[in-house]
C-alpha cells in the first residue's frame, strides 16, 4: 500500500492544543473497513476522518468517521477538520460538501476572514425521557432528555456543576451506547456550557463535540427564545462553538488549527 497523506487538526480551536484533535486521511479509493479501523486505532484520537471523491454526484466527497473502536454515524469536529483540510489548501474554494452514509449531506463553508468556518449538520431536537441509571452514573441531579439517534441530554442548574462533574464511567457505559451530554446556562460571557462523555465507545470524555451541538442547539434555542447563541464545551482542552438553528439543521461556527502533517504507512 502506498503511503497515505495525513493531517492532525485541532477543531473548534483558535490555537494549537485546544479544541478537539481529529485525524484527516484523504484517500483515492476506499480501503477495507478493517484497515480503516486499524488506522483509527493507531491514531488513538476521538475520531479519524476518511474521505474520497464522491462518485454519486450528490456532493464533493464521501466522508466516514472512526473512533479507535467503531465507525460512527455522525462526527462534527472531524467534519469541520476535513473541511479545513480541503479549504485551506484551495483558496478559490468557498465551501465543500460531504455525502455521509447515515447523516445525509453535510457542508463546511468559509465564514468571515481568516480560518473561521460554518458547518451545517442535521438538527436533533431532544425530548424529555427517563434514562435508567444515567443520573446516578453522572452523579448529578437534573432533567433528562433523549434523541433516538443515540444521544441523551442532562440539564443541570449551573455551569459550576458541569465543570465539576466526576462521572462513574463504567456505570455510564452500562446505560447504553449513547453520547452523554450534560449542559447548563453559561458563564464567563457564553450562553451555554456543556461537557460530553462517550465511555461506551472508548471515549471517557470528548473534548469538543460538534454532533452534541446538533442536540444542544435546538434545545437551547427553544429555551432561550432565539435561534443564535454561543456555547463552550468545558473539557480540559475546551472549545467555543457558535450555534445557529435554521429549520431542520444547525449551523455551527468554529476555527481550526493544523498541528501535524505527514504520511501514514499502513
Amino acid at each position: 500500500m502506498p503511503a497515505l497523506p495525513f493531517a492532525q487538526i485541532d477543531a473548534f480551536a483558535d490555537r494549537a492544543f485546544t479544541g478537539n484533535p481529529a485525524a484527516v486521511v484523504p484517500l483515492e479509493a476506499w480501503l477495507d473497513d478493517a484497515v480503516l479501523q486499524r488506522i483509527a486505532a493507531e491514531n488513538n484520537l476521538s475520531e479519524t476522518a476518511f474521505f474520497v471523491a464522491d462518485a454519486s454526484g450528490e456532493a464533493d466527497f464521501e466522508l466516514r468517521w472512526f473512533t479507535p473502536a467503531v465507525e460512527v454515524e455522525l462526527c462534527g469536529h472531524a467534519t469541520l477538520a476535513s473541511g479545513h483540510y480541503l479549504l485551506s489548501s484551495d483558496a478559490a474554494r468557498e465551501r465543500v460538501t460531504f455525502r455521509t452514509r447515515q447523516s445525509g449531506v453535510l457542508e463546511v463553508a468559509r465564514d468571515g476572514d481568516g480560518d473561521g468556518y460554518a458547518m451545517a449538520l442535521p438538527a436533533y431536537p431532544p425530548e424529555p425521557a427517563e434514562v435508567p441509571g444515567l443520573l446516578d452514573a453522572l452523579r448529578v441531579e437534573g432533567e433528562t432528555l433523549w434523541h433516538p439517534r443515540g444521544y441523551d441530554l442532562t440539564v443541570v442548574e449551573s455551569a459550576e456543576i458541569v465543570r465539576g462533574l466526576t462521572p462513574d464511567f463504567r456505570a455510564l457505559a452500562a446505560t447504553g451506547n449513547t453520547l452523554n451530554i450534560v449542559t447548563a446556562p453559561g458563564d464567563g460571557g457564553v450562553d451555554v456550557v456543556s461537557r460530553v462523555f462517550a465511555p461506551a465507545v472508548g471515549l471517557d470524555e470528548d473534548p469538543v463535540t460538534g454532533s452534541a451541538h446538533a442536540v444542544l442547539a435546538p434545545y437551547w434555542a427553544k429555551r432561550l427564545g432565539r435561534n443564535r447563541f454561543t456555547a463552550f464545551q468545558a473539557s480540559a482542552r475546551g472549545g467555543h462553538v457558535g450555534c445557529l438553528v435554521e429549520g431542520n439543521r444547525v449551523v455551527l461556527g468554529g476555527r481550526c488549527v493544523t498541528v501535524i502533517e505527514g504520511r501514514f504507512f499502513a
